[in-house]
Order: C-alpha cells, then structure tokens, then sequence
C-alpha cells in the first residue's frame, strides 16, 4: 500500500496543491483527472519520489515494488523487445538469466568447472523458476505484446530501431509483465491505436495491484477506474465509481456547495442590511457591533469555480470544394513495389467528418498520403476534387512552436488580417484575456496541442486532416476540440483512439487492418471497441463476450450521443440552408425594387413568384431550424454533464 497525506507543493508564489491524500491498496484503481496545468504530472512525480513535496509524506512498504510509465520515456534500451519486456519481471527474469548461465557452464569442456555443483545449482533453480511459473514467462510476454500490437516477428527487432511510440509501447508492455505491487500510468494510451486500447482497458479492469493513472479516454476510465480523484480548487477530490459516476457526484456535490452558498449570501445580505440600517442608532449600537463582528469571523463559502473552456465557434466560410473531396477506385498504394493498403474504393463528400481506425502499423497514415497526394496509387486511382484546400495537423505540430513567442503570436502568426478579432477566437480555444499574452514557454504540453490546434483550424480552408489531436490534452481541451469539429463548416479526416470524440463527431469510419480499408457508415460500436480482444492476445472476461453493465451503458450513451449528433448535424444543415434561402429573398428582394423591372412585364410576374417561393422556402427552413434546435436543446438538457 502507498498513501500520501497532506501533500503540498507550490512553484514560486504559484501553489499547484495543497492537503492531498491519496491511498493506493490491491484492487483500487483510481484515475487522477484535472485541467492542464493542475499538478497532475507532479502529483505523481511526488508519488513516484522523483519530486519533494513541500508539506506532507509518503509512507509505503520496503519492500514494496512500483512501476512508473511517463509521458515522456528516457531510453536506455539496448536489447531486443522480447528481451526488454521479459527484463521486467523482476526476480524470474534473474533466475531465467541464471538458468541460461548455468546451462552453458554445463555444456562447457572446461575442466575447473564442477559439473556436479553446477547440476545441482541447476536443479534447484530450475525447481524455483518452474514453481514461479518462468516456463510460461515468455508466452506472457508475447501474449502482452500481441495485445499491445506487436507482431511476432517484431519481438525479435532491437528497441533502438523503433519511433518513440513503439518504444512506449516497449515500456508498458514491461510493466504489465513485472505485475508491481502499485502500477502508476501517465496517459498510457497516448499512443495506441483503438485496437490496443480495447486491450488494455480489459487487462487493467482485473489488474489485481493497486492502479493510478492519468488519462483523457472516457470509455477508457469508466471501464478500468473503481474511483475517481480530480485535482481542482488547489486539492484532491475522491468521488467513488468510474467516469460516469464521477460526473453526477461531483454535479450533485457543485449543487450542495452553490445551495449553502447561497444561502449563507442571503443571511450575510440580511445582516448588512441590519448593520446599514441601524449603524447611527444608538439604542441599537450593541446589537450592530456584534453583528460586525460575526460577519468579521464568517468563513465565506466560497462555491467551486465552474469556469469551462466553453466555446462558441464562428469559422470563417471556406472556398467551397466540389460535392466529391477524395475518390478512389481500386486503389492500392505501398512502397517500393510492397503493398500496404490494396483494393480501395470510396468517396468522401463535401461536409462529411471521416475517422480512420484500426492498428498502428496497418496502413492508416499510407492511406493519409495517399488522400494528400503525397502517395501515388500502384494500382487504380485515386484523387482529390476539385477546389480543394488542406490544412493539417500531426502528433508532434506542437513540439515545433516558438516557444520564445507569445501565444497571440504564434495564432495570429500568418494570417491576413480581416473582420475577425483573433483574440476573441483564441479565447474560444481557451486563452482568454490575458492568457494570449503567455510565452509558448510556459505552457503545458496539453495547452501547447491546443494552440497548435487552434492555429491549423483557423485557416479558412475546406479540409482538415487531424492525426492524433487529443495526445496531451485534457478532458475540457478535449471537449473544446469536439465543439470546434461540430462546428467547422468543411471536411475531416480525423486519425485518433478517442472513441468517445469519434462517436461524437464522425459520420463514418474507414477502419484499416489486414492490408484493406473498409468503409463503415456511421460508427458502429464493434468496430471501436473488438467484442473479442482475445484476438489481440487476451481472452475475453468471463471466457466470452463481456456483460459488464459499464460497458453495455457505454454502447447505450454511444447509440444516444449518434442519434444527438445527427441531430446537431442536421440542425447545422437547416441553420445553413435558411441562412442561404433567406439572402436569396433578399436579393429577389432588390431586384423588385429597381423601378426599370417594371418595364419588362414578364419579368415582374417571374420574379414576383420567384420571391414568394423563396419567402415561403426561407420560413419553411426557418420553422424546421426551431424545431430542430429546441429537440436538440431537450436532448442535451437530458443528458449527464460531461468533463
């Protein structure tokens, strides 16, 4: 068991924390959530003993064993993969090592060596590896690594030769294996793909250890946490249960906060008001004096701060593109003569939001450059339409900001200026006021994606290609990220493992695996999340498909949040069309106020009838719009408030 007790910690006058107690026991899984920039990083660093804290200790076993995955891994790997992840298990990988010693000792010819203690040693510790289950230490590894989305062949590849993803992946797999006493995780799945996610929430939701760990995946918490701690209003708050449960306990505890609140503001407004009445009373001087003083010693309940990154979007309109954005017909693509991705064939249209899913490695990014026109096609076409104009955003764009900049210079950086105020859009990405003037600097990694974000969506073209946008940012980014997609008036092509931001703003999925692409329309549940992980190396809990109640209420909320979606997609649509409808009116409108029409008889009456069609086209929409609007209004008001 690890417990933290009143833990504190402050940088300059800047107090992160402060009073924070944690307890990680066996079977506790706790996810530690909070805005960028809260302290959660440093909280576990704390945890960890890579960090001080100012107040407070940390009191664990001896003999306690804990692993710690970062967001950012130092490497010192020099062996193979197979070799790094079996390292990890600790005491069997010593004996393994000192099986491998003593078998060679014993097929030496060297006469000094005593075969006979050497037999004898080797019996015994091979009684000892086999008793802790070393035989099957390498088949874990491999089934760990499967699930992860290792290939068999890739066990045997050197680490170094990997990207720092794959090194991630190295990293986590090792720990899975060492099995610590308490296992803590930052953002472990920064950088799996939908397939491996699936996995791994199944593997942690019987991790028998204790857990923390930090991530911004809602499906992902609401399966593996059995308890959630937020950083917020400089402490630790614990509310039990996963994600879904956090959400109406904290609403519930916000509302209680607000009710005496306010209702102590109405008894402190009473009492001003007695005190301003009879101050220059004399007969009542006793009586305001002690009221002064009371007021003086009150504790003000102070309710929680509920200020979000809430945004309200305006675009600026993009040149339109043709109906059809990319097309392809049988089209393969590879390099060097090698297939990666063969036979596609599909059409993304004008407005459409697109999220492609599957494993790393099977082809999604080819299939990107294939869109972009960086790729040629080996086989068959494939194309973009006509007027079409990218921007794009990939996993490391915020690495590659100025950090000697301000915020407001690295956004309006390159933009011609116009009618809008840059600071009021940036402050709808979450910079508001005087966050603009921040140096990149002194930003978080999550608010450092944001801006980076922020920057590729301003630009008033018609297609976006988003790959990884949500690595590093936190649940309200998240949600800021989900609202500008919503309202962006073009095309998407969106790479991520957030299921929840996928079903949230997708029309379909194109999922890549097995050197194909398939077309999905809609986003159907399987395809985020395997109904057999088992596939990937693990089996399936319960030895069939999983009946628990968390994840059939995910498929649930999943099913409701498309239906709303589609709605929004529609009331978007109609907002659109009266939008176009009504400045046709108004411009039939003008022409029927020119007094030289009424000169050409024939073209008063055409053009009479042509405004009153398009008056009664115009309220039509109109009309659908309110009624849209208000049935969505009622969805989202029925829904649970979302982090």
């Amino acid at each position: 068991m690890l417990t933290a007790s009143g833990i504190a910690k402050s940088y300059g006058p800047r107090q992160l924390f402060s009073d924070v107690t944690l307890e990680l026991s066996a079977g506790r899984r706790v996810a530690l959530l909070g805005g960028n920039g809260t302290g959660k990083t440093t909280l576990i660093e704390i945890l960890v003993g890579l960090e001080e804290p100012d107040e407070g200790k940390i009191t664990k076993p001896r003999d306690m064993k804990l692993g710690y995955l970062p967001q950012d891994l130092v490497d010192t790997t020099t062996g193979t993969v197979i070799e790094e992840v079996i390292a990890g298990a600790g005491e069997l990988a010593d004996l393994a090592h000192r099986l491998h010693h003593l078998e060679t000792q014993m097929q030496s010819q060297d006469s000094s060596v005593d075969q006979d203690a050497v037999l004898a040693e080797y019996g015994e510790v091979q009684g000892h590896f086999s008793a802790m289950g070393g035989y099957a230490l390498e088949a874990d590894a491999r089934k760990v690594l499967a699930g992860l989305g290792f290939s068999d062949s890739d066990a045997d590849r050197p680490v170094r030769e990997m990207s720092g993803g794959w090194r991630m992946r190295v990293a986590l797999a090792r720990l899975l294996l060492a099995k610590p006493d308490v296992l803590i995780l930052d953002e472990p799945t920064n950088h799996l793909d939908v397939d491996s996610v699936a996995w791994l929430e199944q593997h942690l939701a019987n991790w028998a250890a204790a857990l923390l760990f930090v991530s911004h995946d809602r499906d992902f918490i609401d399966t593996v946490a059995d308890r959630v701690v937020e950083l917020a209003e400089g402490t630790a708050l614990e509310f039990v249960g996963g994600f879904a449960e956090f959400v109406v306990a904290r609403e519930e505890r916000l509302q209680r906060i607000e009710a005496a609140a306010s209702r102590q503001a109405r008894e402190v407004a009473k009492v001003e008001q007695f005190i301003d009445r009879f101050r220059y009373k004399a007969t009542k001087a006793k009586q305001v004096q002690s009221r002064i003083k009371t007021l003086q010693k009150l504790e003000l309940i102070k309710p929680p701060d509920r200020k979000q990154l809430i945004a309200k979007f305006a675009f600026p309109e993009p040149p339109r593109s043709s109906r059809v954005v990319a097309e392809f017909h049988d089209a393969t693509v590879g390099y060097d003569d090698i297939p990666v991705v063969s036979n596609v064939s599909f059409a993304v249209e004008r407005g459409q939001t697109i999220a492609l899913v599957g494993p790393n490695g099977a082809g999604k990014t080819t299939l990107l450059r294939l869109i972009l026109g960086e790729l040629q096609a080996t086989v068959g076409t494939a194309g973009l339409g006509t007027n079409v104009s990218i921007a794009t955003f990939h996993q490391h764009q915020a690495d590659e900001l100025d950090v000697d900049k301000t915020v407001i210079e690295v956004f309006s950086g390159g933009i011609i200026p116009g009618k809008r105020n840059l600071r009021t859009v940036l402050g709808s990405f979450g910079f508001p006021g005087d966050a603009a003037d921040r140096h990149v600097r002194d930003l978080s990694g999550g608010e450092r994606t944001r801006l980076a974000l922020a920057r590729t969506m301003i630009e008033p073209v018609n297609l976006l290609v988003l790959d990884e946008p949500t690595n590093h940012l936190d649940l309200p980014s998240c949600d800021v990220l989900e609202d500008a997609l919503t309202a962006y008036p073009g095309t998407v092509l969106l790479v991520t493992h957030d299921r929840h931001l996928i079903r949230n703003v997708a029309d379909a999925l194109i999922d890549v695996r097995g050197g194909h692409a398939t077309w999905h329309t809609g986003v159907p549940d399987a395809v985020l999340t395997p109904a057999d992980p088992g596939r990937l190396g693990s089996k399936p809990r319960n030895g069939s498909k999983t009946t628990d109640p968390r994840a059939e209420r995910r498929r649930e909320t999943a099913r409701s949040r498309q239906a709303t979606n589609d709605l929004r997609k529609r009331v978007k649509k109609l907002e659109r069309d009266s939008e176009i409808a009504d400045a046709k009116a108004a411009e039939l409108a003008e022409q029927l106020a020119d007094p030289e029409i009424y000169a050409k008889h024939d073209d008063v009456h055409r053009l009479a009838a042509a405004h009153e069609k398009a008056i009664k086209l115009a309220e039509s929409l109109l009309a659908q719009w309110h009624a849209a609007a208000e049935e969505l209004e009622s969805n989202d008001s029925s829904e649970p408030t979302s982090s």
